[in-house]
């Protein structure tokens, strides 16, 4: 492995302010989270990713930040995060922070100097232009450009208003990145998460894009993904911050393809360790709009990640997750969060965690949590989902029934719901009043009723992360997906020297018949894992509703 302990390892990503709340404020803070320390050193994972604790003004919960060298006083002081780093690290767990390097607050100093008509090394540290250079569409809605009246000019923000885009032709602002970065890996943090890191590079004189349909905008993903620059500038952070560190390097890729992927991700390109892709976060109507209430279908994903996995097997490396903090529950999304929610939490876990790659577990995922319904978008917090329904609402005539079922499956504030960890009012998450609402279901779907319960979604997450640190097959083995237009079950391979793995998993409510295939016949097998009682290889199985299995085959 050369060092690489990243692949080995298995990530558990907590979004601060809905985790844990330790002074009865409402918001989930940082010794709320070394309350719960232990409780994540009992699950057995090996890395905590949190997303960000910098001081921010909270535009977008905490990816606009305003200090990254500051705590925001919601989540606690700079020292409570060197205990909780000592207390992560004395367990043997290690902690990598999200680095947001595309853009910052409004309110960052830079960008309050950068405003400034006074000349100064600031002026070019964000994208600025005297008119505007075209109509591109922010991620968020509403144009791409906002005027300032105090420079009397045009910023470029991708994202939020608030949220202006960094201009890394600037080496000054790309030295004092790298110095920020410096200063919290010297601190002793264990790696970076980088959001957006793909966008940093913009297309030489902002060209205009094609018209977004029922929108007065203009496309600008061609010229602002994976832009001319990026992989200069990544190798040129790895020189000079990344090599110097035994650390864990994942990227966040928004549209990023394959090839890009695997360049970035190569260990001769001396960029990234992986990174997040999201190809198979839009496969339930792809190639077209993220606001849909439709279903998926399994041979769509089933393809999309099978393409990663063979396409970064043997250069590059996967991340493998389901959700995170920008993506609705997976047992609502790809299971059944109503008769068969156990089963389908612990079938997905499987499909999922015998990948090739990093497993990522977003908080609450271990536990089955599920999306949460609220009745009107005034109740919603998250700026991405308001903007969607404004759009859909003013360009595209949709009726309000239509626009709250996409908001229902798709809202990123599905995963932003207080972690629920016992029945007590509010979930145990806080004695105060909440920041935002609890999922009513937390007296059913809590940590207290699954911690000592052999048979819960919890105690299978704990037996799927052993499973993982027992078996090299299961990080080195090469994967092959089996039956690619059956649209019930998921069926793959992994095979390693003298070994192969079978794994079946059913995304279906019906019980389904499945033929396994003739290689494996008269072969001696063991059940490593499975979510049924009883389960045993046949040449042709029955497979109940939901059910997963693991079969280890040694030649």
């Amino acid at each position: 492995m050369n060092g690489q302990w990243w692949k080995r390892s298995v990530v558990y990503q907590i979004y601060p302010r809905s985790f844990k709340d330790s002074n009865g404020d409402g918001i989930g803070d940082i010794r709320g989270i070394i309350e719960k320390i232990d409780y994540i050193k009992n699950l057995g994972v090996d890395v905590l990713w949190l997303s960000p604790i910098y001081q921010s003004p909270n535009d977008d919960n905490g990816y606009d930040i305003s200090d990254y060298q500051a705590i925001m006083p919601e989540f606690g002081t700079m020292k409570d995060f060197d205990e909780l780093l000592k207390q992560a690290h004395k367990r043997n767990i290690k902690i990598i922070m999200d680095l947001v390097v595309n853009h910052t607050s409004d309110e960052h100093i830079w960008f309050q100097r950068s405003r400034e008509k006074e000349k100064s090394k600031y002026q070019d540290y964000y994208i600025w232009a005297k008119e505007k250079p075209n109509n591109w569409e922010s991620y968020f809605g509403g144009s791409a450009w906002e005027y300032d009246e105090v420079r009397e000019m045009y910023y470029l923000h991708l994202f939020s208003r608030k949220q202006p885009d960094l201009n890394w032709r600037n080496p000054e602002l790309r030295e004092d990145i790298y110095k920020m970065m410096s200063w919290w890996l010297d601190k002793g943090i264990d790696g970076f998460r980088m959001d957006v890191i793909n966008l940093i590079s913009k297309a030489d004189g902002f060209p205009e894009g094609e018209v977004i349909e029922g929108t007065p905008y203009t496309e600008k993903a061609p010229y602002v993904i994976c832009g001319p620059q990026m992989h200069t500038y990544l190798k040129e952070m790895y020189k000079k911050v990344l090599s110097n560190y035994n650390i864990m390097t994942v990227g966040e890729g928004l549209g990023l393809g394959l090839d890009e992927a695997r360049k970035i991700t190569s260990e001769n390109s001396k960029e990234l360790n992986m990174m997040f892709t999201f190809e198979h976060m839009d496969v339930e109507n792809i190639g077209k709009e993220k606001w849909t209430e439709q279903r998926f279908k399994l041979k769509d994903l089933k393809q999309i990640m099978s393409k990663w996995q063979k396409g970064l097997e043997h250069e590059g490396w996967n991340s493998l997750y389901w959700n995170n903090h920008d993506q609705p529950r997976v047992v609502s999304r790809f299971g059944d969060d109503g008769l068969f929610w156990e089963k389908s939490a612990k079938m997905l876990a499987v499909c999922l965690h015998m990948m090739k790659g990093t497993p990522y577990i977003y908080q609450g995922e271990e536990i089955g949590m599920t999306n949460i319904r609220l009745k009107t978008i005034n109740e919603y917090h998250d700026i991405e989902s308001k903007a969607a329904y404004e759009r859909y609402k003013n360009y595209m005539g949709y009726s309000e029934e239509k626009i709250m079922n996409c908001i229902h499956a798709r809202s990123r504030d599905n995963a932003r719901s207080p972690m629920q960890w016992d029945t007590t009012r509010n979930a145990g998450f806080t004695d105060g009043s909440p920041w935002f609402e609890v999922n009513t279901n937390y007296e059913k779907i809590n940590v207290e009723s699954q911690v000592n319960d052999p048979d819960s979604i919890l105690s299978f997450y704990r037996e799927l992360i052993v499973l993982r640190k027992s078996y090299e097959i299961i990080i080195e083995g090469d994967y092959n997906l089996l039956y690619p237009e059956d649209d019930n079950v998921y069926a793959y391979t992994r095979e390693w020297q003298n070994q192969k793995i079978l794994v079946i998993c059913n995304f279906s409510k019906e019980h389904i018949a499945f033929q396994v295939p003739s290689s494996f016949d008269n072969k001696e097998n063991r059940l490593l894992i499975g979510n049924y009682e009883g389960a045993a290889l046949e040449k042709e199985m029955l497979l109940r509703p939901y059910e997963a299995d693991v079969f280890l085959f040694t030649s």
